[in-house]
């Protein structure tokens, strides 16, 4: 079997089983205990933070570790919205992930909020010109992602923070899709708050982390012992922190390897060259052209149904998506696709492939060569 569904979760790396292990069978204290177990796990949730500030370039303290992207990003949009409400407005794009969109929803419908959704174009990148009218001095919160999780494009994220800014708004960013593949640091500079989470990167499930600037002020939502400056209570996990680090740190020296960086263009190329060569009007990329990280490769079929391909495609050993695993059981067509203009009918034909950096050139080959069968034999 070849996983090509990384941007759903991403294996567990080893050399994360690695440094984690110990921390779950021998130094498991409590980091706020007064003891030696428990300052052996501080010291190991303190080696974590300051490894993932200095990937950021940000200051210690404001790192926060959490349970993952959905967490880090409600913390900031409902945090955020809640400690600056200004004229009680937000602003995302209008192909957020859940937990943004829904965060949005909960302030709109308990705290008087307005929302207020940016458009995007058929390629999924946000309208500039419409943001800079739809940001002003009414809005406490705007938040979109660095990379799309359905279709991979990315955002100009730093842009819009200076549109936000211009308008004395908070940033946030979810850069869940972005960790694995591009630079954080210059999104955290030009950001108020920025979340990740582990297990798309290759750390542990329950695992995330929150950039929080020290220039503003950010509500709580976890209330209790005051752990993470009161900022995130709840006894801390180590174990879930140093994981989260070391996948970090592998990614960026991955990145500056240049591994998998031409494997998502190889897919595009291959498979769109080869079944509009043989069969005009058959198949369809979403996402932009160019503005897109390497892992993430979708397509649309529009002559065949997107589900049957799914299932021709784990037969011939290939395993991959439709799209977000968040909306998974649902009948209705992805909500991305339909903001970026796809009929109904067309977006249930979606494909996703996704795949970390450490992927093998023949595994790219196989998937290539796995989808134009599956496509031809379907559309013959």
């Amino acid at each position: 079997m070849i996983y090509m569904d990384a941007a759903s979760t991403a294996p567990p790396r080893q050399d994360v089983l690695d440094m984690v292990t110990p921390l779950l069978t021998r130094d498991f204290g409590n980091p706020s205990s007064h003891h030696e177990a428990g300052h052996q796990a501080r010291r190991a949730a303190n080696w974590a933070r300051s490894q993932v500030a200095g990937a950021l370039q940000v200051a210690a303290e404001e790192v926060y570790f959490t349970s993952g992207g959905t967490e880090g990003a409600n913390t900031a949009v409902i945090g955020g919205a809640l400690a600056n409400p200004r004229g009680r407005v937000v602003v995302s794009s209008a192909i957020e992930h859940p937990a943004v969109l829904e965060a949005c929803r909960y302030l709109v419908e308990f705290h008087g909020f307005t929302h207020r959704l940016i458009p995007v174009s058929d390629q999924g990148l946000v309208d500039l010109e419409q943001a800079a009218k739809l940001i002003d001095d009414k809005v406490a919160v705007v938040s979109v992602m660095s990379v799309n999780n359905e279709v991979g494009t990315i955002q100009p994220v730093i842009q819009l923070a200076e549109l936000a800014h211009r308008a004395g708004a908070l940033m946030h960013t979810d850069a869940v899709q972005a960790a694995g593949w591009l630079d954080l640091a210059p999104l955290a500079a030009a950001v108020d708050a920025l979340s990740i989470s582990g297990h798309k990167i290759g750390a542990l499930k329950g695992s995330g982390m929150l950039y929080l600037s020290s220039r503003h002020r950010f509500v709580p939502l976890l209330h209790g012992g005051g752990q993470q400056d009161g900022m995130r209570s709840g006894t801390e996990n180590p174990a879930a922190a140093v994981g989260l680090a070391v996948a970090l740190k592998a990614c960026a020296q991955q990145r500056l390897e240049g591994l998998g960086e031409g494997y998502g263009r190889y897919l595009i190329d291959r498979i769109v060259s080869t079944l509009e060569a043989e069969y005009p009007g058959s198949v369809k990329l979403t996402g932009h052209e160019t503005e897109r990280i390497g892992g993430i490769v979708s397509f649309v079929f529009p002559k065949t149904a997107g589900e049957t391909v799914l299932i021709e495609l784990e037969r011939k050993g290939v395993l991959c998506s439709s799209g977000s695993a968040c909306a998974a059981g649902s009948t209705d067509p992805s909500p991305v696709l339909t903001a970026m203009g796809y009929e109904p009918e067309l977006a249930h034909t979606a494909v996703r492939l996704s795949f970390g950096r450490g992927i093998k050139e023949n595994e790219v080959s196989q998937v290539a060569a796995a989808t134009i069968a599956t496509l031809s034999r379907l559309l013959d």
